[in-house]
């Protein structure tokens, strides 16, 4: 059973519905499931200048070395492993980390409880995954507030009937109306029930993890779940050289359990990182190659991502900045850093600093999601949703991101050389008639539907038409596309009986959970 399927699980065939939906929003649908690209790659370093940016991580790691905090295993784990030990310091002799991530593989598939949304992380696919993280939430009725498990539901909601978002995510906004300790169940058990995607667990505490296993245990079954992932979560170190207790006792719940951790170093450049973009590539390829090891010495084979979250910093206020060149710079390279370690790449999304679903947004997001599709990311978090530095799930940003990424995808089909991509039927049949334009040939008629992307939101209309409309800007139409959505979804049926076994599971386990904020 290792490289089978589970059957689905209360799967309900939704193409009639999907069809109907891309309709009344005039917007071409893209090829279901994940991306696979077609396209070159931007690789802006040699391999001297990564060879380089290598040789000094390994310098890093020996002279240096970086902190395990409250976590007396992991030391003992290093110090077995053959690393210098000294206190909470661990320092690695050259090529110790590299030789170990050698059992890492290329490429993992995680899987779905709909097997049509199993995606493959690694290789030349990109997965697009919603925003992750932010305590409060934003639209344009309400405002900004705190986010509610309500508002959760809602975004797994509309990530579940976006074709272009092909995983439900993780922490698609903070529940702050549910205790610390027992929200990631509701979390968790909202992934499974109002979506067949795959998901991402809860990295808060070791017994959180834990619990995300055992629940998607009983989904999947317990021998399929050690076999094959079917969870994927973000574990970041806590820059600068440092990985704490929480993270790391979650990295090994999940890495012995067989399922996949995203191994993120956090940079605000010039605060958790040096100010230049070498300094910066240097510090994340020793982090996050550290992090990726320890997975193998947990469990050799188990699935992991090289991920990196990195943003340049306004050196006068000291908040953080989207959509710069630096950032671009640093994605790109790690990226190739990633492709010679022979690790999947997580990185990119459609990050803004803005407190409104603005311009600014929009040209800082578009200038993030680029590099994140040329620079070959395989696994996108924020990829729909992000406002205000991350502090904030915004239901019309998610509608506008959602609605771009279809484009993205569109855009990673790369360019048709077939004999209907090349159209000398429809340039000679012109010829033909005399003709002064294409718009009559047979070729043009049987391709226009399908010819160019079209946005589902975007207004191409004359301006007396928008006028009578309403004048209404894109914010205002994502708004209604939400509520429209939200309006019209139907849950993928889940089998009666593993719901319940579900609730019992939660209702038990918060029974010995504090109501506490810690």
């Amino acid at each position: 059973m290792t490289d089978l399927q589970p059957a689905p699980i209360g799967r309900r065939a939704r193409g009639g519905a999907d069809a109907r939906r891309a309709s009344r929003t005039n917007q071409v649908v893209p090829p279901k499931g994940y991306i696979r690209r077609n396209i070159m790659l931007y690789e802006p370093f040699s391999d001297d200048q990564l060879e380089l940016i290598e040789n000094n991580a390994e310098l890093i790691l020996e002279e240096i070395g970086i902190d395990f905090r409250d976590d007396a295993e992991t030391l003992t784990l290093w110090k077995n492993a053959g690393a210098d030990v000294k206190g909470e310091r661990v320092r690695f002799p050259k090529g110790l980390v590299r030789s170990i991530c050698k059992t890492v593989p290329r490429e993992f598939t995680q899987y779905a409880r709909n097997p049509t949304n199993n995606v493959v992380v690694g290789g030349k696919n990109t997965i697009f995954a919603p925003v992750y993280g932010p305590p409060f939430v934003r639209d344009l009725d309400g405002g900004r507030r705190y986010a509610t498990i309500e508002d959760f539901r809602n975004f797994v909601k509309l990530a579940y009937m976006s074709p272009s978002l092909h995983h439900s995510g993780g922490t698609v906004c903070e529940p702050v109306d549910i205790p610390v300790a027992k929200r990631h169940l509701d979390m968790v058990y909202s992934h499974i029930k109002y979506s067949d995607k795959p998901f991402m667990g809860s990295v808060t505490a070791p017994e959180r993890a834990e619990d995300s296993v055992t629940m998607a245990r009983m989904v999947f079954g317990e021998e399929f779940v050690d076999r094959n992932c079917v969870l994927i979560n973000l574990i970041n170190a806590n820059s600068p050289m440092v990985y704490d207790g929480t993270m790391v006792g979650a990295l090994k719940v999940y890495a012995r359990a067989n399922q996949a951790t995203v191994i993120s170093p956090f940079i605000l450049s010039g605060a958790m990182s040096t100010v230049t973009a070498v300094g910066t590539l240097t510090q994340i390829l020793a982090e996050a190659s550290v992090g990726i090891a320890l997975t193998q010495l947990c469990r050799p084979g188990a699935p992991v991502v090289f991920g990196t979250f990195a943003s340049s910093m306004s050196m006068q206020s000291g908040a953080p900045t989207f959509g710069t060149p630096e950032p671009a710079h640093v994605l790109f390279s790690a990226a190739q850093l990633a492709r010679r370690m022979g690790v999947p790449f997580r990185s990119g999304g459609g990050l803004c600093g803005s407190k409104l679903p603005d311009a600014q947004a929009a040209h800082e997001s578009a200038n993030t999601l680029w590099p994140t599709l040329l620079g070959g990311v395989n696994f996108c978090l924020h990829a729909a949703g992000w406002l205000e530095g991350g502090l904030v799930s915004s239901y019309e940003k998610f509608i506008i991101d959602a609605d771009q990424l279809t484009m993205f995808q569109r855009f990673a089909e790369g360019v048709d050389f077939s004999e209907n991509g090349q159209a000398l039927e429809a340039m000679r049949e012109r010829n033909a008639t005399g003709e002064a334009h294409f718009l009559g040939t047979a070729h043009t008629q049987k391709n226009f539907e399908s010819a160019f992307w079209r946005s589902g939101i975007t207004d191409n209309n004359s301006y007396e038409q928008w006028r009578d409309d309403g004048e209404k800007d894109q914010s205002v139409r994502a708004n209604a596309t939400w509520k429209k959505m939200l309006a019209d979804y139907e849950a993928p049926v889940l089998d009666q009986g593993l719901d319940e076994s579900l609730q019992a599971f939660m209702v038990k386990r918060k029974e010995t959970l504090p109501d506490g904020v810690s």
